[in-house]
This record gives structure tokens, C-alpha cells and sequence, in this order.
């Protein structure tokens, strides 16, 4: 078999980072790369767009797009020209006198063409405006208007959004396939190899770090660190979806929008996130049955699934492949959304209260739920056919809601099951109960939310005494506890690969703990 190199011009890797400088509003670099390189961009989002909005003499936005292009000199001179006629028709003389003494294609104009560049002057002088003066005979602004946009057609054109990184997405899959790089793995693009997560040896949390405090009447309804650890995100009682630096506890500035204050929201109350394995997509579902997929990277929605159930979005879960959402809701109903079609898929029927989880298993063939009618439910997630429903011990006569739950990472057939009771249950998919974990209270110890450690060595829960109880898996016994709130707690969610964990309760606070190693 022979190879053969494929050769790659040195201007289409410049255009491929002037795009990315683009698209990132690194506006001052793409100008400074131009420059320096001599290689212009030329390309527009819609050319279409962009001619008609030069025929309709829509120049604010012509301008906006011109500025990022290269164009021909005499060309350029020509739209500013046209643009100074028309400023004059409008009687803007102040802004019309302001390009002629400022825009660089017509101070080229007075010194090439000085002639031209005078009759521009006369007009802005006098104290009318005649169409017949500016335009040659047989001439009109409507001609002069479709002829610069013909020119301008040909200088442009549309490439694809984002082609540095899908090339180079490209040639990570193109390594997978070849062996090179494992499926799943993070690429160390700077460093040229799989980037290797330093993972903390497992234990519990004792020492606050970073709180981050919301406004008086709102507080954190979720929140949740993306898969690669970079972020940690909030969807929080007004509206807000929020990415903080969990370092110091501060809003994160380094996204465009958010320091724009451009931030990712909705309408109602964020109940649920849920991040995408590779950590680049996150779903939010809110209280008026929405739920909105986002590129987390640059804060636009991709997706909205309006009204996606009747009542409020209590839980949210990707497949392993991020084409799926899967949601439950106060509604009782589970359902699976197509992130190509933007369509619900599937239901899940069979509960009789609120979903407060669901979750697809790490090889996407089950989707396992758990309801406030005390049940936990197995699903073919392919048919969404219930395979298997059970009930996790009842220590009192009452129904217990089970309010979360969360596959273990080091045995993918058991689930950690977290019930309103003192207890945490370990069980596997059939109901088979393996290990049971007390918070030893009779009262005040019933456990609101839990989480695993990302090796499955801990397992840590908040309880209704806002109270972190933390227990080692090894021996099934107790090993830290700690207060983390003075009011109601709410939840907690845990770092991928470090000893850290966030806790969020009614009043106010998103606290950040980590051991006292660190």
C-alpha cells in the first residue's frame, strides 16, 4: 500500500486561525494576522445576507461585515463614495463630512483621484441634494447599489463554522480509528497526547473553600461539574444558568458571553443540568416543562425543547453519544428527545409521581428512574419498555420518595440509591439489595441528595440537618461528618477526578469543600 503525502498551503492554515480569531471576536488579532500575513478571511456568514443588505442600503450592517474583509482599493472606494451619496440624500452632513475626512479609502481617493474626491466635497457643501449631480447619466442608486454588490459577491464567500476545530476533531477520530487514541479520551492538543487526569487518592471533605453567594430572593435549585472537571455550572431559582470559576468562587470571565453578562437563562426556575460525556454540551430544563441545550463553550442554545413536558423539568440525562436527551418531570412521565429532529422520541409511562432522577447507564442500554412514588424503574432504552421495577427498603410504613440515584462507577450493574430515610442503599438493576448505608439518626438524618466519587470508593450524602455525611465504601461505615448549612439543604454534586464537593442550600449559599490535604 502506498502513501502519499496531501500538501497544505500555508494561506489555508492562515485563513482556518483568522476564522477562529473571528468567530471568537478576537477582532484585534484578526486585524494585526491580516496585516502581518497579507491573507484575508473574505468570508461572510450568508452571502445572500450580505448582497441584499448592500442592494437595500442597509450600511450598518455592510460596514460591520466589511470591516473584517480585505478588499480591493478602487473598490472599496467605491462603496464609501456610495455610502457619502446617500448620507447626503439623507441630509446627514455632519456623519458625511465625518467619512470623507476620516475613511481611509477616500483619503486614498484625494490623493489618486482628486478630481472625483472634489465633487464629493462640492456636494457636501451645498445645501440640497440632486440625484442627477452624484450619478453619472444613465445611473441610479438602485444601479450603483446592485453593481457594488455584484463586486462585493465576488470577493466573498461561506465556509463552514468552526473548520479549525472540526479539523482537528476530525483527525482525533481518524486516530481512534487507527488505534492511537483511545475512544473516550481527552487529547492533549499542545502537548500531542492523551491528556492524563490526575486523579486525587479518594477520602472525604472537611475544609470550606470558595461560597459563592446569590441574590436575597434567589438561590441554587442544581448544579453540576462538567465531566473534564473545567466547569462548574448552576441553574439557579431566577432563571440563570451560571459557569463559575470553583477556585474562587467567582463568575467565569473567560467565556465571552458571560463577561458580556450575555448569560444562558430562562424564563422560569432551573431545575435540572446535565452535561454531555465529552463535556462540550449542556442541557437545563426549567419549571414551565422547557429544556434547552446549549454549546457550553460559547453560550449559544442549540436546541430548545419547548414545552417538552406539562409540568416543571426535574432531571436530565445525555446517552452515551449526546444525540439523546432524556428528562423526567414533575409530570410522572419520562421522555427521550432527538437532538437532530428536536423532537420527544420516546416515554417512559409507569410512575405515578414526580421523576426526581433518571440517568442512561455508562453503555447507554438502560435508562434507569427514580419517582416519588418509591420506586425505581428499568428501562430498554432503546424500546423504553420497563424491564424491571423495584422498591428500595421502606424503614417506615410510608411511601419515601427516592430522590436521586447514580450508577457506581467501579460495578456498572449496581446503583447507589438515595431514598427520604436515613439510609443510602446500594442495589443492582433487579432490586437485589448489596449494601445498606446509615446515617444512624432515628430523626433529622433522612438524606436529601447523594453523590459518588468518580472511582466509586466514597459515597457521600447531604442530609435534611444540612449535614454532610460521608461513608467509605470498603467497610460500609461512616467517616466524616460535617455541617455545610445553617438552612435548608438542597443538594450536592462531587469533582470528577478531585476531593472536592459543592453544596447548595435555601439560603442563598453554593459552598465549595475539599479535604484538608489540599
Amino acid at each position: 500500500m502506498s502513501t502519499h503525502e496531501v500538501e497544505v498551503e500555508a494561506t489555508d492554515v492562515v485563513k482556518l486561525i483568522l476564522q477562529f480569531l473571528k468567530e471568537n471576536s478576537l477582532t484585534a488579532s484578526l486585524h494585526a494576522m491580516q496585516e502581518e500575513t497579507k491573507v484575508a478571511l473574505n468570508t461572510v456568514d450568508d452571502v445572500d445576507a450580505f448582497v441584499s443588505d448592500v442592494r437595500h442600503g442597509h450600511w450598518d450592517a455592510v460596514m460591520g461585515v466589511v470591516a473584517t474583509l480585505q478588499l480591493p482599493r478602487r473598490l472599496t472606494m467605491e462603496l464609501y463614495e456610495q455610502l457619502v451619496f446617500e448620507l447626503l440624500e439623507m441630509r446627514e452632513l455632519d456623519t458625511a463630512r465625518q467619512v470623507l475626512r476620516a475613511a481611509p479609502a477616500l483619503v486614498w481617493m484625494k490623493e489618486a483621484h482628486a478630481a472625483r474626491f472634489q465633487k464629493l466635497e462640492a456636494l457636501a457643501g451645498r445645501p440640497y441634494f440632486d440625484a442627477r449631480d452624484a450619478y453619472a447619466e444613465g445611473s441610479s442608486k438602485e444601479r450603483r447599489r446592485h453593481e457594488i454588490a455584484e463586486q462585493l459577491k465576488a470577493e466573498v464567500s461561506v465556509v463552514p463554522p468552526s473548520r479549525l476545530l472540526s479539523l482537528l476533531g476530525q483527525a482525533l477520530k481518524w486516530q481512534q480509528h487507527q488505534g492511537q487514541l483511545p475512544a473516550g479520551a481527552k487529547f492533549d492538543l499542545f502537548r500531542g497526547g492523551v491528556a492524563h487526569r490526575v486523579l486525587e487518592p479518594e477520602t472525604y471533605v472537611s475544609a470550606l473553600g470558595p461560597t459563592i453567594k446569590f441574590g436575597k430572593k434567589s438561590h441554587a435549585e442544581v448544579a453540576r461539574f462538567s465531566p473534564d472537571g473545567q466547569y462548574l455550572v448552576s441553574g439557579s431559582l431566577d432563571g440563570f444558568v451560571e459557569v463559575w470559576d470553583f477556585e474562587r468562587g467567582k463568575l467565569r470571565k473567560d467565556l465571552p458571553y458571560q463577561e458580556k453578562d450575555e448569560l444562558m437563562m430562562h424564563d422560569e426556575p432551573v431545575l435540572s443540568l446535565a452535561f454531555s460525556r465529552d463535556s462540550e454540551l449542556l442541557a437545563s430544563g426549567s419549571q414551565d416543562g422547557n429544556i434547552k441545550v446549549w454549546r457550553l463553550r460559547t453560550g449559544q442554545c442549540l436546541r430548545r425543547f419547548m414545552k417538552a413536558h406539562s409540568q416543571g423539568v426535574t432531571c436530565l440525562s445525555f446517552s452515551k453519544d449526546s444525540s439523546q436527551v432524556a428528562s423526567g418531570s414533575f409530570d410522572a412521565l419520562g421522555r427521550v428527545h432527538g437532538l437532530k429532529s428536536g423532537k420527544a422520541l420516546k416515554e417512559l409511562r409507569g410512575h405515578s409521581s414526580y421523576i426526581n432522577e433518571i440517568a442512561f447507564s455508562p453503555d447507554a442500554a438502560r435508562i434507569v428512574s427514580a419517582s416519588s412514588d418509591g420506586s425505581v424503574r428499568v428501562w430498554d432504552a432503546k424500546t423504553c419498555d420497563c424491564i424491571h421495577q423495584f422498591r428500595p427498603p421502606q424503614p417506615s410504613a410510608s411511601e419515601l420518595a427516592v430522590n436521586n440515584l447514580h450508577f457506581l462507577p467501579s460495578n456498572p450493574d449496581h446503583i447507589v440509591v438515595c431514598n427520604r430515610s436515613p439510609n443510602i442503599y446500594i442495589m443492582d438493576l433487579s432490586g437485589t439489595l448489596v449494601q445498606t448505608l446509615s446515617s444512624g439518626k432515628r430523626e433529622g438524618g433522612d438524606f436529601v441528595q447523594c453523590c459518588v466519587s468518580a472511582q466509586g470508593g466514597w459515597v457521600h450524602g447531604i442530609a435534611e440537618d444540612s449535614y454532610l455525611y460521608s461513608f467509605d465504601l470498603k467497610d460500609g461505615k461512616l467517616q466524616n461528618l460535617l455541617k455545610v448549612h445553617e438552612k435548608d439543604a438542597i443538594g450536592l454534586t462531587i469533582h470528577p477526578h478531585r476531593n472536592l464537593i459543592a453544596t447548595w442550600a435555601t439560603e442563598g449559599t453554593l459552598k465549595l469543600w475539599h479535604s484538608s490535604a489540599e
